[in-house]
């Protein structure tokens, strides 16, 4: 018995002085020509033994004797588990390359998940570590932050606000004409005849892994750009199959405390319509669609479906699918001031307007990725998107010449629906260690339909005690049409070859050469069908919400009314445009030292861009064309002061193009505005420059400052023209022009608690401060346009340009058992004053006043399959102001509250 327990007591004591081994090694970025991975996890799996790699990727960790897993991951990147055996005093080296995609060629490599590039840390690691000068937003910041589509995504970085009312954005002062809008390297088009790029708040947030935000210009981008360029780049699917359910519900305060919320009759309420000019509507009133109002439950809705698998094809090949179907609509109420004034203050039209509004946006994406093994990769994208906006306006008040007793009624119903198909196939091929060659093509659709906008004007004659129809112009009646195809082609091919390695065996210099097209064709047609009211007709009382009973075949027939168009038939007014883009691009990275990296880029560039029309304001037509060949010199050079700081600089030559709209001679009436085209416009130049300095302080956190400056030769703007309707166009209007400012940005891990430190409180905040001028020169515009005009000042800023924005936002994150956390984000933005449009004949600019919003986000997890979300938008409802400068005092011309927005939503993943 006495020698058992001896034996017993022998066996512990080694055990407990047992010799450790060592497991050590360093860790590298695969994607970043195997730079050190700093803070990267090293874990042994099954254990509470863990560790981070330091700054320069190495780790140790002390592990008993046995065999082991070691699992090496980063946020982003692929965890991948490799087997050691470990022996007493043994020190076992494991250095791994880790990746934020593909495959990993190490046999004893097991791949465990994927995550991918929508991790905040893993996008402020590829901004540490890229060349390029850039910023990038992911899916996961997307959803801490509350955002639901890409416009509200992209204010949440440095230097960029939003439109009011739209998906358009202004990137350093600079408005729609200065930017750009691409998916995953593609561009597409505009859903919007009146504007160059596609509306941002068309795209859910669903569909986004991250977006990509280009300030600076490189080679490889098309040269029209001086703002910057927004990539859009789609899910890409790598991890587990799964599959999500979300469905939720919105609310408006101002919509819902509406007794009656009114919209026009005949539209789809899923966003779908097929409406058509009626068959001979000149001789017969053939109109569909009611003029009367019809009562809604403004309360919103939304419904998303999410599905992702991955299906292993051999040893090496892979495909990913992933797929998504949503569908959500909504209800805002508005109601303010809407008015156009002379130079005098005199009014032309002055409202109360009250604003119903529904829209709807209906999504459906499928992207593929198939992996044919670790160096040859191929991916299809498909997205349809579908958008509509209903809307009926109501304009009370004072109408020159028709109702100047403040006793005049405008009633315009609007009905808006976008579609826009998308097909992507790009590739990615490594064929040797030095050489990869990249490709891409893409077919792009957009169609825009405005089908039987409606408006009817009206005052009330005290006389006959109600509201009857104004007869003073044919069009104060009308019902239009108008319909916006646009086809685009485009293919990017490129090709790296990496050269000069160094001692370490990491290349030094890298080579692209390229080609990129780009081939698109609008065609837009508008027809207006105007009622002419019989002079007998001119003190008949009619229902304003019952506007059929006037508007109906007997009345057509007895000759009540009578239909007419500008052109007295059927044939439309109609604008084409064409515009190509042959450029070839080379670019040359090299790092000069251990420190200095450089790229040196030239593009060269071939546009051509032609204009036809046929219009109310030139029934002949005519046509204008243009044909440029631009040489597009770019450098970027980055410093890397130490591994946590960089200094940044960047200098290029770019170009603005006049966008279709803006060069046909057409003319789009709003009730109280007129936008008109200007044949005779052409391209700006630009000469841009930056230098950026950026500290990362950990994984998650940045600090940087930025300064830059653009100087714009022939800047374009939009101005007021002297006119009793507000007229509006886009003129050069000047020699030159500037912009230069100041961005900060920062983003810090306030407090971090619990295990692992995976509870956090997060902060963020970022501010531009610009200030732009341009020379004003009213003989330079009447010696290049027919528009004999005098601008009102000889020197402005830019159209759309805030001196000051402000961004920040404060998150508190926490988790419990079986994945149940709650995740909190109170989010302010704010921007300045900013030009609307310029004056001319002493009339004072139009000026946007400044505006605050506050956002507040819940989102929970109940358990790893159940979620709640709650979102408030909108807390301090500020006023929208829009005024016109005057010398005496400004005169507020629009204003209105939008409302506080509610949204509850649940998810449920499978």
């Amino acid at each position: 018995m006495k020698l058992k327990f001896l034996l017993l007591f022998l066996l512990i004591g080694s055990s407990l002085f047992a010799q450790k081994g060592t497991v050590s090694g360093t860790l590298t970025d695969k994607d970043m020509n195997n730079e050190p991975l700093p803070f990267a996890n090293v874990q042994i799996k099954g254990t509470t033994i863990g560790t981070t790699t330091d700054e320069n990727g190495k780790y140790a960790l002390s592990v008993e004797p046995g065999n082991h897993i070691v699992q090496l991951s980063f946020l982003g990147y692929e965890t991948i588990e490799v087997p050691v055996t470990i022996k007493e005093n043994q020190t076992v080296t494991v250095n791994r390359a880790l990746t934020a995609g593909g495959g990993m060629m190490l046999q004893d490599v097991v791949v465990q998940t994927t995550v991918s590039r929508e991790k905040e840390s893993a996008l402020l690691l590829e901004q540490q570590k890229a060349v390029e000068i850039k910023q990038s937003i992911g899916a996961q910041e997307l959803s801490r932050k509350g955002v639901s589509d890409v416009a509200g995504a992209v204010t949440k970085t440095t230097g960029i606000t939003k439109q009011e009312g739209s998906g358009n954005i202004f990137v350093r002062g600079l408005g729609d004409r200065y930017n750009s809008t691409s998916m995953n390297g593609l561009p597409i088009p505009s859903n919007d005849p009146e504007k160059k790029n596609i509306g941002l708040n068309l795209f859910s947030t669903d569909i986004v892994e991250f977006i990509s935000i280009d300030k600076v210009y490189n080679s490889r981008m098309y040269g029209d750009f001086a703002g910057g360029n927004v990539d859009i780049v789609s899910k890409d699917f790598r991890g587990q199959k799964f599959l999500q359910l979300e469905i939720g519900s919105s609310v408006n305060t101002n919509a819902v405390e509406q007794d009656v919320f009114n919209l026009q009759q005949g539209q789809n309420k899923f966003g779908f319509t097929n409406a058509e000019i009626p068959a001979n509507p000149l001789n017969a009133f053939t109109f569909e669609n009611s003029l009367n109002p019809e009562s809604a439950n403004p309360i919103g809705s939304n419904f998303v479906l999410k599905a992702g698998r991955s299906f292993s094809i051999g040893e090496e090949s892979k495909l990913s699918l992933f797929a998504t179907a949503s569908f959500d609509n909504g209800f805002t109420y508005r109601e303010g001031i809407n008015q156009s004034v002379s130079a005098q203050g005199a009014k032309i039209k002055s409202f109360d307007q009250k604003t119903y509004s529904y829209n709807t946006n209906t999504t459906g994406m499928f992207n593929a990725g198939y992996k044919l093994n670790p160096n040859h990769k191929i991916n299809y994208n498909f997205l349809f998107v579908n958008t509509s906006s209903q809307v009926k306006d109501e304009y009370y008040g004072f109408i020159r010449d028709i109702a100047e007793n403040d006793n005049g009624l405008i009633q315009r119903g609007t009905y808006n629906q976008n579609q826009l198909m998308v097909n992507q196939l790009l590739g990615s091929h490594k064929l040797t260690d030095r050489i990869e060659f990249n490709w891409g093509g893409s077919f792009n659709r957009i169609t825009s339909e405005m089908p039987d906008r409606t408006q009817n004007t009206l005052f009330f004659n005290e006389n006959q005690n109600g509201y009857v129809f104004a007869i003073n112009t044919t069009s104060d009646n009308h019902r239009y049409y108008q319909n916006l195809t646009e086809d685009e082609l485009a293919a990017n091919i490129s090709s790296d070859y990496k050269f000069k390695k160094d001692s370490e065996d990491n290349f030094r210099g890298k080579l692209t050469i390229g080609y990129n097209g780009r081939f698109k064709n609008r065609d837009f047609e508008a027809t207006q069908f105007n009622f002419k009211i019989a002079n007998n007709q001119s003190t008949t009382v009619v229902d304003p919400n019952n506007l059929d009973s006037f508007f109906n075949q007997t009345n057509f027939s007895n000759s009540l009314f009578t239909v007419e168009t500008f052109s007295g038939d059927l044939n439309p007014q109609v604008y084409d445009g064409e515009q190509n883009i042959h450029a070839f691009f080379g670019q040359a990275e090299y790092k000069l030292t251990s420190k200095l990296t450089s790229v040196l880029g030239v593009r060269m560039e071939q546009v051509y861009q032609k204009v036809s029309w046929k219009t109310q304001l030139d029934n002949e037509g005519n046509k204008n064309s243009f044909e440029r060949n631009e040489f597009l010199p770019s450098l970027i050079l980055k410093y890397e002061l130490n591994e946590r700081n960089n200094l940044r600089f960047g200098a290029s030559k770019t170009y603005t193009l006049p966008q279709f709209k803006e060069r046909a001679l057409f003319v789009y009436e709003d009730v109280t505005e007129v936008k008109v085209g200007n044949p005779d416009l052409y391209p700006s130049e630009d000469y841009n420059v930056d230098f950026k300095w950026e500290f990362f302080p950990k994984k998650e956190e940045v600090i940087s400052l930025t300064a830059f400056g653009k100087y714009i030769l022939n800047p374009i703007n939009e101005i007021t023209l002297a006119s009793s309707t507000n007229d509006i166009s886009f003129l050069n209007t000047g020699d030159t022009g500037h912009v230069f400012g100041v961005e900060f940005e920062i983003r810090k891990n306030i407090y971090e608690f619990g295990a692992d430190n995976q509870n956090k409180l997060t902060a963020g905040f970022n501010a531009s401060y610009m200030q732009t001028n341009q020379e004003l020169d009213s003989e330079k515009v009447r010696k290049e346009t027919n528009y004999n005009i005098n601008l009102t000042n000889t020197e402005d800023s830019f159209t759309g340009a805030s001196d000051l924005l402000l961004n920040g936002d404060i998150s508190f994150f926490k988790e419990w058992k079986n994945e149940a956390s709650i995740m909190s984000t109170l989010s302010y933005s704010y921007f300045s004053d900013r030009l609307y449009a310029l004056g001319t004949e002493t009339k004072g600019n139009l000026v946007d006043k400044a505006v605050g919003t506050l956002d507040f986000i819940v989102k929970t997890k109940l358990n790893k399959h159940l979620g709640l979300n709650l979102t408030v938008r909108n807390i301090l409802d500020p006023t929208v102001e829009r005024t016109q400068e005057n010398s005496n005092q400004d005169i507020t011309v629009l204003s209105y509250k939008k409302g506080v927005n509610f949204s509850l939503g649940i998810n449920y993943q499978f």
